[in-house]
């Protein structure tokens, strides 16, 4: 099977038969983060915003290497941002104006409360 075969024959999640390492099999407690992620998924198929095969298809749609490279729940967000991004509901500079939103609060918060250990 040539190399474009494979890929119109095999989604980026399709890896079934093929050589890969052991799935550690630990269960973890989920980050924060990563429940409100799945949250977020939850409130986005309750309003019918994103459904669980747009999701797939979003997932898939960010190609073998991106995956390889991503968490779970990464890989969740990425698709997700994509979806939006599509549909007109979200554009890539708003998303980038809260990333930075949220980053400065971070760095507030931690400030903060490093003043209050040093104190």
């Amino acid at each position: 099977m040539s190399g474009s075969e494979h890929l119109l024959t095999r989604l980026p999640n399709d890896i079934g038969g093929l050589p890969a390492d052991q799935i550690s099999r630990v269960e973890h407690e989920l980050e924060p983060w990563e429940k409100r992620c799945h949250a977020l998924a939850d409130v986005l198929d309750y309003h019918k915003i994103i459904n669980t095969e747009e999701k797939r298809r979003g997932v898939e749609a960010l190609g073998s290497e991106v995956i390889a490279h991503l968490s779970y729940y990464e890989r969740w967000i990425a698709a997700f941002a994509n979806i939006l991004f599509e549909k007109g509901i979200l554009t890539p500079e708003e998303l980038a104006r809260k990333m930075e939103a949220v980053e400065q609060n971070w760095a507030a918060t931690l400030s903060e409360v490093e003043r209050r250990m040093g104190s």
